[in-house]
């Protein structure tokens, strides 16, 4: 490990003296790429002085030790090799977790579709509150929502919503929240109080650059027509939405929320090589079985991550038996020690992982 970031010590230094060159500037997508390597190496730059620092620290306390005589400066001597010790230890597990393979699409926005399940209208009802869920959590990060595309019931649910959401490490952060939601309650429309189970999935996509899907004009078919549904003056008076069908896939993409029809054919796009990116991704999930029993949810859509049960108040994640009795802000968007939690298990396993094949 040690090796390991002696070379990344150096090739820091590297990246900093490349930087100074006045030619680099020049070249925006070398200085770009100098700078992004350059913000993923800083904390374990830094992490890894500091524990040089500790180290130091340690071995000088205890040559002064074995040197002094007055019983109160032992004393503290003795507390500062403790605490150095202690720290060292830390430092150690902050470095094993920062060396860890991380996941390329960490660092990019998402689109976030959600689907009514099992269920009917309750599970339509359900997927409007996990939508509002995430709005309220994406406010808290001041992240930027947008809607991409909603199919609302008359009753307040929706059957789909699709959103994108834009944000430093939003993948990092909400590609946890991927499968099968469950929710246990008495629905407004029983009359009898019997408790109901409704599901709607949910699926975490990154958003995919054009370099990093490539779409054949003649795998494309687009269709504009009248938007449909609430929204402004504009909607079922002109040929706004767009709807993408993928011929290869059978992907069919709807976008209706922007009066512009340009507007909704980007947004229309932006999803589908979203979807088509995720495929992939889903693909090489699927051909390293290894890699993905390490990692905590973040591979089958069809796994049943997540149980809110209204009557005992209570959310459960079954992927690290954590229970929280605090239904009505974590549905107002306080997921963060939910979300907290499963980073820590995902990178336990992680370790775990590392350290068997060291």
């Amino acid at each position: 490990m040690f090796d390991k970031l002696e070379d990344l010590v150096r090739r820091f230094e590297e990246i900093l003296n490349e930087l100074s060159e006045p030619d680099v500037t020049s070249n925006q997508n070398r200085f770009r790429s100098l700078m992004k390597e350059q913000s993923d190496l800083t904390p374990i730059v830094e992490a890894y002085k500091e524990y040089k620092k500790c180290t130091q620290d340690m071995e000088d306390s205890i040559t002064m030790l074995e040197e002094e005589k007055d019983p109160d400066m032992r004393e503290m001597l003795k507390e500062e090799h403790n605490e150095a010790k202690k720290r060292i230890g830390e430092i150690e597990h902050e470095l094993k977790v920062l060396l860890l393979p991380k996941d390329p699409n960490d660092d990019k926005n998402v689109i976030v579709e959600i689907r009514a399940g099992a269920g009917g209208d309750e599970a339509a009802l359900f997927a409007a509150e996990l939508y509002r869920m995430y709005a309220h959590y994406v406010e808290t990060k001041h992240w930027k929502l947008e809607l991409v595309n909603a199919d609302e019931t008359g009753i307040g649910g929706m059957k789909e919503v699709e959103f994108m959401v834009s944000g430093q490490g939003a993948y990092s952060v909400l590609k946890y929240e991927s499968g099968v939601h469950r929710v246990q309650r008495v629905p407004e429309t029983e009359s009898g109080g019997r408790i109901h189970t409704s599901t709607a999935t949910v699926a975490v996509m990154p958003e995919a650059e054009e370099v990093d899907v490539q779409i054949d004009e003649k795998d494309i078919r687009i269709d504009v027509m009248r938007a449909s549904g609430n929204g402004g003056q504009c909607v079922n008076t002109t040929d706004s939405a767009v709807r993408l069908t993928h011929y290869p896939t059978g992907i069919v993409i709807y976008s209706q929320t922007e009066k512009s029809q340009i507007q909704n054919k980007e947004k229309a796009f932006t999803l589908l090589r979203a979807k088509l990116y995720d495929l992939e991704c889903q693909k090489a999930h699927d051909a390293e079985a290894d890699a993905r029993r390490s990692q905590i949810g973040t591979g089958d859509r069809s796994e049943k991550i997540r149980t809110y049960n209204f009557p005992q108040g209570r959310v459960t994640d079954h992927r690290i038996k954590l229970t929280l009795y605090r239904i009505d802000s974590i549905m107002n968007g306080d997921i963060q020690e939910i979300i907290d939690n499963l980073i820590a298990a995902d990178q336990a396993a992680k370790l775990l992982k590392m350290n068997e094949n060291l």
